[in-house]
């Protein structure tokens, strides 16, 4: 009934709608961005005078390329409770399993200077000439050493599965993987980035057989859309969110986190405040706990953040 009363209430204009939400303070809201990236200190340095601007009080941020961890370990220390290091997971010794990545990945987790772990590349497809194919099942050593780590720190997994630019055959195969994976730690928290380019109904599906998956709404907005060939999910129609993506997260308000997943230098710039700009504008829309769930809520719990 209450999904239903608020779908109806969006028969009213946008602009009243608007209007509304800036009178009762929700522009106020505040956003976490739950996974974001950096590939030289250059970019770094432009990372906390952009979270002022769009209002984004907190971001998990890892390396890529050739940054060093220990940089953004650095930055963090300077902008304690802004700056989330998470460790480093993208490599060379990654993609092709050599033992280099086991090393950093338990070097990164003794220091004690990591909040989270990156993101998990399982299956992502090639970028142009920007990044390569990663093809690992989930049932794959390196996903077992980092969610071995995971659990101990208690952090969530953030898996990349690519599922809308994957073969029919290999979907099935990895969503049985990922089934199993979830099945086996049902108590653990695994978060599927880009809404791991699922269609509402395979959202659906995950949600309602399992409580420990979790959805990162990262490049499923139309702006990002429009800069790429890939095939993401786009979670709006127009401006707001689309009224089947909103029905769903209404009801499951607790498992949809913010991220914007920021990568390349151009990321970082004016596209980063048109992001957040966009997605507070859509989440204002929703009812209030369920905005402030989404914005900031289940990224605090989830990685034990401070919390206003």
């Amino acid at each position: 009934m209450f999904v239903s009363k608020w779908i109806s209430q969006l028969g009213i204009s946008l602009a009243i709608a608007v209007v509304t939400v800036h009178e009762s303070g929700a522009s106020t809201l505040y956003l976490i961005d739950a996974h974001s990236q950096v590939e030289s200190e250059q970019t770094l340095q432009k990372v906390i005078p952009l979270m002022d601007k769009a209002g984004v009080k907190a971001t998990i941020l890892s390396a890529r390329g050739g940054m060093n961890s220990a940089k953004i370990v650095k930055h963090a220390e300077r902008h304690r409770g802004r700056i989330i290091p998470a460790i480093r997971t993208k490599s060379g010794a990654y993609k092709n399993n050599k033992q280099k990545y086991y090393r950093l990945l338990d070097k990164q987790v003794a220091s004690h200077q990591y909040h989270a772990i990156a993101e998990l590349l399982l299956f992502h497809a090639r970028k142009g000439q920007k990044a390569d194919e990663v093809s690992v099942y989930p049932d794959d050593d390196r996903v077992k050493a980092a969610l071995k780590h995971a659990i101990r720190q208690g952090w969530p997994l953030v898996v990349h599965i690519e599922f809308a630019a994957l073969a029919q055959e290999e979907k099935i195969q990895y969503m049985a993987g990922l089934r199993e994976m979830l099945d086996t730690y049902p108590r653990h928290p695994f978060v599927l980035i880009h809404m791991g380019q699922l269609g509402i109904e395979d959202v659906r599906s995950l949600l309602v057989s399992r409580s420990n998956v979790y959805f990162m709404t990262s490049h499923s907005n139309p702006l990002t859309i429009k800069k790429s060939r890939q095939p993401w999910v786009n979670l709006f129609a127009g401006d707001v969110l689309a009224i089947d993506w909103s029905e769903l997260m209404i009801e499951y308000s607790d498992r949809f986190i913010l991220a914007f997943d920021n990568v390349w230098p151009e990321h970082w710039g004016e596209f980063y405040l048109q992001q957040a700009e966009h997605w507070r504008k859509a989440l204002a829309l929703l009812p209030e706990q369920v905005a402030h769930l989404i914005a900031h809520g289940n990224a605090e719990r989830l990685w034990a953040l401070p919390q206003d």
